[in-house]
């Protein structure tokens, strides 16, 4: 018992003390640039039930725009299926469209034109919707 409590203990503390924080620069501070955390906003993707690649790819670029941001959720909903007209209703859209939603306060910025716009440029897309983020 107080051997397998001292490995434990040992195993622990090697853990621990091994553990560090890669986001950190030479100062101590956090690079921010690193985790960006936005509290409450969302990314919602509506689309109809037959998607065309263009409305593919905005998705796979805005997943990939978002991972700097620790988690936010991004909600993929099919205006089509009869469950979401209520939501599709509240953003008043019948299609492809992308939105950063704050639900705390209700904020709605319609993306849309930027996505299509910008689709057919991944580096475009990408920095243009972090910018996007990052204003909101």
């Amino acid at each position: 018992m107080n051997r397998t409590f001292l490995y434990f203990s040992l195993f622990m503390a090697l853990v621990f003390s091994s553990c560090h924080n890669k986001a950190q620069d030479m100062s101590g501070q956090a690079n921010v640039s690193e985790f960006k955390l936005k509290p409450n906003l969302e990314i919602i993707q509506f689309h109809s039930e037959h998607r065309c690649q263009t409305c593919l790819d905005i998705e796979a670029m805005t997943k990939e725009a978002i991972l700097p941001y620790g988690g936010m959720p991004f909600k993929l909903i099919n205006v089509d299926d009869s469950n979401n007209k209520t939501i599709s209703y509240e953003f008043r859209t019948a299609g492809t469209s992308l939105f950063i939603y704050d639900p705390v306060q209700d904020k709605k910025l319609d993306l849309t034109d930027f996505a299509f716009m910008n689709a057919s440029d991944k580096e475009k897309f990408i920095k243009g919707l972090q910018k996007e983020i990052d204003n909101f």
